[in-house]
């Protein structure tokens, strides 16, 4: 296949050679230039000028980085730059190592033992230390923006936030490489949530936007993928999504024991929620309640404790209807239907050990 392009910092005769021949097949699949019009430019950089002087006030349809994203400085401006350039539809390609093939080379690298040990002071140095305020200036003062660690829910995150959808990946020798359409402007948030505490975008009563507290269980950015993840998971018992490859390990530990929700009593003081109540909910989540259900969700406040615990329904629409039976209960006797859905959730999680999916 022969591809024309308009400039850029290597030709796409040298992307062959630096690329293997399993992540060029990308390239030759979705990567089509069909006439002058198409333009395609490709770089191995980690600077936004060079694309934009590259680039200049021309609109592609097609750009390639072969630059791991872990050496971008800036990132979601540096997706941002690539958006600005590409017309809507158009694609981006791009490689980055994830946290599980760094863990997996590091571990290979060394002798057994010494391999566990330099992985955990990596994991300290690199993972840990960028995410805590006491620490966080020290480790970009010392390694910058060179070499940083990703999992690849949060690369995910970022793209999707910038007005990206996933179209293909790969996983050839120890890097991830992807296909990328753009699909809308940025959202220009300036509250992702990276840090070991969070606040979640939710729908509270009468429609009103709350902002819940919990203790960190996803990867960064992962709030920018529910959608992603809803069309390529299942719904579990509970409500939730199977596999849910955005929960954290140390997510799945403190969901278990119900540690990420403490900081919710924030939200219950301030009057956001009350102690028994439907679950709160993202306006995405929401959408996929029926329409009727939705009207009846939102003429009551959300709860601590979900009505999931006193019946535990098996499917999303077993969901939906014990839900709805709670609030008329709650409507026509709010303090003794509120007080038997306490203490019969207590019953069920305490000595039958009822869990949430």
């Amino acid at each position: 296949m022969q591809i024309m392009i308009e400039q850029g910092n290597i030709r796409l005769s040298l992307l062959k050679e630096n690329i293997p021949p399993l992540a060029y097949e990308l390239v030759e699949n979705h990567f089509q230039v069909e006439s002058k019009s198409d333009k395609l430019f490709s770089f191995k950089t980690s600077s936004r000028f060079n694309i934009q002087n590259t680039i200049g006030g021309k609109k592609a349809k097609y750009i390639l980085n072969i630059k791991l994203v872990n050496d971008l400085g800036y990132i979601n401006k540096f997706f941002e730059c690539i958006n600005e350039h590409l017309v809507v539809g158009g694609k981006f390609f791009l490689c980055s190592e994830s946290a599980l093939q760094r863990r997996k080379r590091i571990l290979n690298k060394y002798p057994v033992f010494i391999n566990i040990l330099v992985y955990s002071l990596d994991f300290i140095f690199n993972r840990v230390f960028p995410k805590l305020r006491l620490t966080k200036k020290l480790y970009f003062f010392v390694k910058g923006n060179r070499n940083r660690v990703f999992h690849e829910i949060e690369i995910l995150g970022r793209l999707y936030s910038c007005g990206f959808r996933l179209i293909k990946k790969r996983k050839v020798s120890g890097v991830t490489y992807m296909v990328v359409e753009k699909v809308s402007e940025p959202t220009y948030s300036m509250e992702p949530t990276y840090g070991m505490f969070i606040k979640l975008n939710r729908v509270g009563k009468n429609g009103k936007r709350i902002k819940v507290r919990k203790l960190r269980s996803m990867y960064a950015y992962s709030e920018f993928i529910q959608e992603y993840v809803y069309e390529n998971y299942n719904l579990a018992e509970g409500g939730k999504l199977k596999r849910d490859p955005r929960v954290s390990v140390s997510g799945k530990i403190f969901r278990r024991f119900w540690v990420d929700e403490l900081p919710m009593i924030w939200n219950l003081l301030n009057g956001d929620l009350k102690i028994v109540g439907v679950r709160p909910l993202s306006a995405h989540y929401l959408s996929l309640y029926p329409e009727y259900a939705v009207e009846k969700r939102l003429s009551t406040k959300p709860g601590l404790v979900p009505p999931f615990y006193f019946d535990m329904p098996k499917t999303f629409d077993e969901i939906v209807e014990s839900e709805l039976r709670y609030i008329e209960a709650y409507k026509k006797s709010p303090i003794l239907t509120d007080i038997k859905y306490f203490f019969k959730a207590f019953d069920n999680i305490i000595f039958k050990g009822a869990r949430s999916q």
